[in-house]
């Protein structure tokens, strides 16, 4: 991939897996800026852009929402600078998972002792009654 090939944006859904669709809405909501065009209009990606895609995805992965992707874009021009934001908001989106962690630990075992119930009932349904006994 060197610096000066350009892509079409079939190529890029090939090459990231990103659709054309998306590709386009990471360009209206500027995810995605300066993207060439051709005297046909038609979109010419560079391997920088690439580049960025791919970090949006790992970002992504990681649970990261679109908001949060571009202001990690944007301090991704001034790493050193922007270092310790970085740090911030990383573990705040730690925090995030690992509360949402505890949240899946407790369904697992409120299903666990569901199914349980269930298994050992010899009449009527012990996960139907609890899901209508269950206040909010």
């Amino acid at each position: 991939m060197s610096n000066t090939t350009q892509y079409k944006i079939g190529d890029i859904t090939k090459l990231t897996g990103v659709s054309a669709d998306t590709l386009r809405y990471y360009e209206k909501i500027k995810l995605l800026s300066n993207i060439q065009r051709n005297d046909a209009g038609i979109r010419l990606y560079s391997a920088k852009d690439i580049s960025r895609l791919k970090f949006i995805k790992r970002a992504q992965r990681m649970n990261f929402s679109l908001d949060e992707i571009k202001h990690l874009l944007d301090m991704r021009e001034d790493p050193q600078q922007a270092c310790v934001e970085v740090r911030e908001i990383t573990a705040s989106k730690l925090k995030d998972v690992e509360a949402h962690l505890e949240e899946l630990s407790t369904l697992r075992n409120e299903l666990t002792l569901l199914l349980n119930l269930c298994r050992a009932s010899e009449d009527g349904c012990p996960i139907i009654e609890d899901f209508e006994g269950e206040k909010e």
